[in-house]
Formats: C-alpha cells, sequence, structure tokens
C-alpha cells in the first residue's frame, strides 16, 4: 500500500487512542494458560494482532472478536510445537512457548533467525530450571514445577519479562524476578495473571514476587491506551501547528514523555484522562542552563521509549537549536535518518547510536519507504510538517502495530490518498 500525503495542514480535534498492540500479544498468549474462557477488552485491530491470534488458533484456542473485543478459550493445547511459519512473522510468539510449557511441560520452536537474538530469553529459561537443547534451527524445552527461584534478567527484556511472568504463575510456588522490565504493556499483564489467581507484588517495578497457583482461571481484562501511539500523534500535532485533545489517556504512562517532549518546545497539558495540546506557532529547544550540552535518551520504562526515539528526532528537526538524540538501547533504531535528511532536515548521525539535529528545518517532498514499524509514524509525520506532497511506500507497516491510525489522521484534517496495490 502507498499513501500519498499532501502536508501543510495542521491537525485539529479530538483523539481517541487504541488499547496497546504490544500488550495484546501478551494477554494473547497467556489466555492459553488456562482451560477457562478469557476476554480482552480494547484489542486494537492490526495486522500484528491478527498475526498472533492466527496462531493461538493453530494451536487450540477458539477466538471470537467483536470490535475491541476478543474472547478466546482453548480447553485443550493442539500442538507442543511453534514451527518457523509462526516465528519468523512474528517473534513475539515465543510467548506462547509459556502456555505450552505450563500445560505441556515439553516445546518445540523453529526460528529462521540468529538464536543470539533469544540470549535473555533462553538464559531467564535456564535460571528457571527449564532444559533447552539446540539443533541447528530447532530448540527443545523441558519444564517442571519450582518451589522457588530467583532470577535476574540479563536484559530489561519485555518479552523475556513477559515470557518469565506467564511461567511463573502456572509453574513455580514462588519467584523473584529482578530486572525486570515494567512498560505498561508488562504491567497489564501481570495485572491480568493476578486476575486470573496468581499472587503478585511488585507490579510496575523492576522487581516483581510472584506467588503461582496450579490452576488459573479465566476473566475479563482491559488493555491500557498505547502510550506511543498518544505520544506520536501529540508530537505531529505540535509540528504541524496544529491543536489537539486525547482522550483515554493513563497520566503516569506520560509523565517522563511529556517532560521530554518539552525539552524539545512541545508543550502538553494533563488534565485527569485527558491530554491537551495548544497550537506551537514556534517550537524552540530549551535554553535553561540545566538542559544546554543534555541529550535526549532513550531509557528502559520508565525512562523515555525507545519507541518514541524517532519521533523525538523528528520534532528536533522542527525546533529551533541543536539537540543530540543517543539511542541507547538499540543498534538500528537512528539508521531511519537517511530518509530525513533526503527530505532536507540537517541531521549527522555521529554513530548507531548518536545523532545530532540541528533545526528548524524546511521538509520538501520526497518518495520514502518505510523501513520498519517502530520508524513508520515518525516518516508520516515528517510527511505531514512538509510543505509539499510525499508518497510513502509499504505504508501498511505503520497499520501492523497502530490501528487504522492513518485513517485516525485523516479524520484530524490530513490529506492522505491511498493507492492500494
Amino acid at each position: 500500500m502507498r499513501i500519498i500525503v499532501h502536508g501543510g495542514r495542521p491537525l485539529q480535534g479530538t483523539f481517541r487512542p487504541s488499547g496497546n498492540s504490544n500488550a495484546a500479544l501478551a494477554l494473547t498468549a497467556a489466555a492459553l494458560l488456562t482451560d477457562a474462557e478469557v476476554t480482552l477488552n480494547g484489542v486494537p485491530d492490526t495486522l500484528s494482532t491478527a498475526m498472533m491470534f492466527e496462531a493461538a488458533e493453530i494451536l487450540g484456542a477458539a477466538v471470537a472478536r467483536d470490535g475491541g473485543t476478543v474472547r478466546l478459550h482453548t480447553p485443550a493445547l493442539h500442538t507442543r510445537s511453534l514451527e518457523q511459519d509462526f516465528t519468523e512473522t512474528q517473534v513475539s510468539t515465543v510467548m506462547f512457548l509459556a502456555p505450552i510449557l505450563a500445560r505441556r511441560r515439553y516445546a518445540r520452536m523453529e526460528i529462521a533467525y540468529p538464536v543470539s537474538r533469544l540470549h535473555t530469553h533462553l538464559a531467564a529459561l535456564r535460571d528457571l530450571g527449564v532444559t533447552v537443547s539446540m539443533t541447528g534451527g530447532v530448540l527443545d524445552f523441558q519444564a517442571a514445577e519450582w518451589d522457588r527461584r530467583d532470577i535476574t534478567l540479563l536484559q530489561t527484556s519485555v518479552t523475556a519479562t513477559s515470557l518469565v511472568c506467564m511461567l511463573a504463575a502456572r509453574l513455580g510456588r514462588e519467584t523473584v524476578i529482578r530486572n525486570a522490565a515494567s512498560e505498561p504493556h508488562v504491567q497489564d499483564l501481570q495485572r491480568m495473571l493476578a486476575g486470573m489467581g496468581a499472587q503478585i507484588d511488585g507490579i510496575g517495578s523492576n522487581v516483581v514476587h510472584i506467588r503461582g497457583t496450579e490452576s488459573l482461571g479465566g476473566g475479563a481484562f482491559d488493555l491500557s491506551p498505547d502510550h506511543v501511539e498518544i505520544a506520536s500523534v501529540a508530537a505531529i500535532g505540535a509540528i504541524t501547528h496544529g491543536s489537539l485533545t486525547v482522550e483515554g489517556v493513563v497520566p503516569e504512562h506520560l509523565h517522563v514523555i511529556t517532560r521530554v517532549l518539552a525539552r524539545l518546545g512541545v508543550q502538553l497539558y494533563l488534565n485527569g484522562t485527558a491530554l491537551f495540546l495548544p497550537a506551537h506557532d514556534r517550537l524552540e529547544v530549551s535554553q535553561r542552563e540545566e538542559d544546554l550540552d543534555v541529550s535526549i535518551e532513550t531509557a528502559p520504562w520508565p525512562g523515555f521509549p525507545s519507541d518514541l526515539v524517532a519521533i523525538a528526532t523528528l520534532v528536533a528537526t522542527q525546533a529551533h537549536g541543536t539537540t543530540l538524540v543517543h539511542e541507547k538501547l538499540f543498534n538500528n533504531r537512528l539508521l531511519f535518518v537517511d530518509k530525513l535528511t533526503s527530505m532536507g532536515a540537517q541531521i549527522v548521525l555521529c554513530d548507531p547510536h548518536r545523532a545530532l539535529v540541528v533545526g528548524p528545518s524546511r521538509l520538501r517532498g520526497d518518495y520514502l519507504d518505510t523501513p520498519d514499524v517502530r520508524t513508520g509514524l515518525a516518516l508520516l509525520g515528517a510527511a505531514l510538517c512538509s510543505q509539499d506532497s510525499v508518497t510513502i511506500d509499504s505504508a501498511e507497516l505503520i497499520d501492523r502495530t497502530f490501528e487504522n491510525v492513518v485513517s485516525k489522521v485523516v479524520g484530524l484534517g490530513a490529506q492522505i490518498e491511498v493507492v492500494r496495490s
């Protein structure tokens, strides 16, 4: 799918975010831990969630969707294997190891990517007493119940934390997880496991204490709104000189994000569960003495999310001043800046982790492809604040994680043509 974005139009109006897509992936896997029915509310209709539900059905779940409500019922798991068709298109399917091991004690997974990508996950599983063996691209797992385990994750990995929490809820009498990820979608999962019958202390912290149970029940569980979508749309509204109200937010998910965007001149105001963006005539990098020579840095939650580094870089191209953006968590998240420089942005990529941005720059029309799902919203934002028309190819990747976001910004006044071919 290609979209042609006619830029230069301010976004105006009220925006309501979708549920957190990453939470939907984890909660779908958790629903298979039990033979009782589980209802998930606020599930976004994205490519990634559709693929996760398809995998759940192959494993044995009956999946029924009615708008944002999804019901899953898994009386039995039909297979112990995650075949390559599962894993090569959706890395998050590794989380299905938890229900398979919890209910069948043995699992097999085929992968087409380097096993090093699973280093943190495999180390955590071994720390829980899971036997892991590898032959080529096939991994075999065998699990048993445990009385007490106290483990420290090698990285604050969301997927590894989710995997360990699910296993601990079913197989462990007592489990302490240190250096745990604590993002909103991890909190959603932990609250769901608690609602199913596990006892969990430390939700939202990096030390989680779980007392598991032999039989988890069902129930109905709500997804949090997507904080990345909220912040991205608000930032795009600012660089297009628009005025927005975002309804249905969780304020504590946005405290650090709004402070970081404020350093780039974007003033956002929280009022209960609403976020308000007034029209900005001019964005200016903070000149307060304590902010000088301080980079915009990503960090594990509750720090500034890596998923917003592309948006922050885009905002910096439109703010008066110089900004150093430092991506501390991943090696390749800043490589997309060549797309912005091709549009006229002044950016020096110092190394794979740091970019020096001088703004403001007038962004001109260009032909762009979408390199990955994490930068799609930033490229859409760049096109929307351009004064020209911009073509974005492979634009379906934007909707892989964010539900109908192109249609949503059209509802806010953006002029976008969709070409399906």
